[in-house]
């Protein structure tokens, strides 16, 4: 017979505290990912959290930590008390006890851990077509989840993960506020169907077959076309802040602002274009203008042939005319005609 204190040892070293909760059993593909949730306590916000493997938590094998990429991933949503490791490629080798742990490091009070157990195969036992699933507010999402043939009476269940409420097969029932229903088609494979669906049933969910699981994430948005007519111009969408632990980037978590900086842009061509156009003008004229001024002084009376002296011109006049009489120029001359001046005054009739 086994000692109470030996048995009592060897749970100790293969369950985790009662704070920590992820899946049982998980079935993954050779070759495939998959995402595993662990929900931790709230006075664990600020702790490290790692992934470990082994079949006894005192001997097992630490892989990933919090926020450290490697060919495993742990990331830590502290805002949901949640925390998930992606396991990438996976092969047969990986199938075994895993540990979603934090990192507390007392000796009165050891680190806190739930273990689950991974079984990788070629053919898995239970997978499903999309293991993330979105849908809008007051909208309705369908997952289905897929099992082998000698599964076919199986008990079925969709289960939500942040306080394992099951839903089973051939009844409805509620969700908070949406409506949940499982129906089996009995040729491996059954759907769950989820209408009336709110923000608040974002989040984890698993499948299962038996014993087995496969877990799914599910995303709730807002309607954001709907509700842009409503909210101020250039305000985000709390679906962005309420999904942040989802990575799940939607181009509706951000102010459209496209469409104003067009306006912007034509407002400006509209206004500077008869500026533009007007200064244009303005320089065209001046340059004709001088033109036509350096013109008249060149073509300026020969004073030598009108008076055989030098020139002593104080006055040109520009007349312009049409037809015959077309430009003229005429001189005024000075009384004293020794003086030496070269137009001195040009003016235009």
């Amino acid at each position: 017979m086994v000692h109470p204190l030996i048995l009592f040892g060897i749970l100790l070293c293969t369950r985790g505290t009662l704070s920590m909760k992820t899946l049982n059993h998980v079935a993954v593909r050779t070759g495939g990912n998959v995402t595993i949730p662990c929900l931790y306590d709230e006075q664990y916000k600020l702790h490290p959290k790692y992934w470990c493997v082994g079949l006894l938590w005192i001997s097992c094998q630490i892989n990933a930590y919090t926020n450290k990429t490697d060919k495993w991933q742990v990331t830590d949503y502290p805002a949901k008390n949640i925390f998930t490791v992606q396991l990438n490629n996976l092969s047969p080798s990986d199938s075994g006890y895993h540990w979603c742990a934090v990192e507390i490091g007392t000796h009165a009070n050891p680190d806190d851990k739930e273990s689950l157990y991974l079984t990788v195969k070629t053919d898995p036992d239970v997978s499903v077509v999309n293991s993330r699933v979105t849908g809008l507010e007051g909208g309705n999402i369908s997952v289905q989840c897929l099992y082998s043939s000698g599964h076919k009476t199986t008990f079925k269940q969709w289960c939500r993960f942040k306080d394992k409420i099951c839903y089973t097969e051939g009844r409805t029932d509620t969700s908070q506020n949406s409506s949940v229903q499982i129906s089996d088609d009995r040729r491996e494979s059954f759907t769950v169907v989820m209408t009336g669906l709110r923000e608040s049933d974002s989040g984890w969910y698993w499948c299962s077959v038996g014993d087995l699981q496969v877990p799914v994430q599910l995303f709730v948005l807002l309607d954001t076309e709907n509700d842009r007519s409503s909210d101020n111009a250039g305000s985000v969408s709390p679906t962005c802040e309420n999904h942040q632990m989802a990575r799940h980037d939607t181009e509706d978590c951000f102010p459209d602002t496209t469409s104003e900086h067009r306006n912007g842009i034509l407002l400006l061509l509209w206004i500077a274009g008869p500026l533009l156009l007007l200064l244009m003008l303005v320089l065209l004229t001046w340059r004709i203008k001088r033109k036509h001024n350096g013109a008249l002084v060149t073509q300026a009376p020969d004073a030598t042939s009108m008076t055989g002296g030098p020139l002593c011109y104080d006055t040109v006049v520009f007349k312009e005319g049409k037809g015959r009489d077309q430009d003229k120029i005429s001189t005024q001359s000075p009384a004293d005609q020794d003086c030496e001046v070269l137009y001195s005054a040009v003016k235009l009739h």
